[in-house]
């Protein structure tokens, strides 16, 4: 695979820094972090609420590797207690955007949930 820069990335490799990239964004946390912020920025303690089951330390760790790869940003307001926003990067957004299809299109085909 080519990047804009023209150098090459070989995916398969191990060591290749595109893989970890693919390893964070499809990992269990990292779909749903990206999901929950396609619409909205929202604070450390929105997306904890957005996301059922997650635990703040698996949150805390998705989200360290999801701003490493360049997908989401963070922002801290300093206050007291500090408030973190976090939100996705035109890098994350262009990521999200098929998960969000591939969502709509799982629901779409699901068989309807008895009440």
């Amino acid at each position: 695979m080519e990047t804009g820069t023209g150098k090459a990335y070989e995916v398969f490799h191990t060591d290749c820094p595109a893989r970890d990239a693919v390893d964070h964004v499809t990992s269990r946390w990292g779909v749903w972090v990206l999901i929950s912020l396609r619409s909205n920025d929202l604070r450390f303690f929105e997306l904890r609420e957005s996301i059922r089951g997650i635990s703040e330390k698996m949150l805390a760790q998705t989200l360290r590797t999801l701003v490493q790869d360049g997908l989401v940003w963070r922002e801290v307001q300093p206050t007291t207690p500090p408030q973190v926003t976090y939100g996705l990067t035109e890098f994350g957004r262009d990521v999200g955007e098929p998960l969000k299809e591939l969502f709509d299109r799982i629901t779409r085909w699901m068989p309807p949930r008895d009440a």
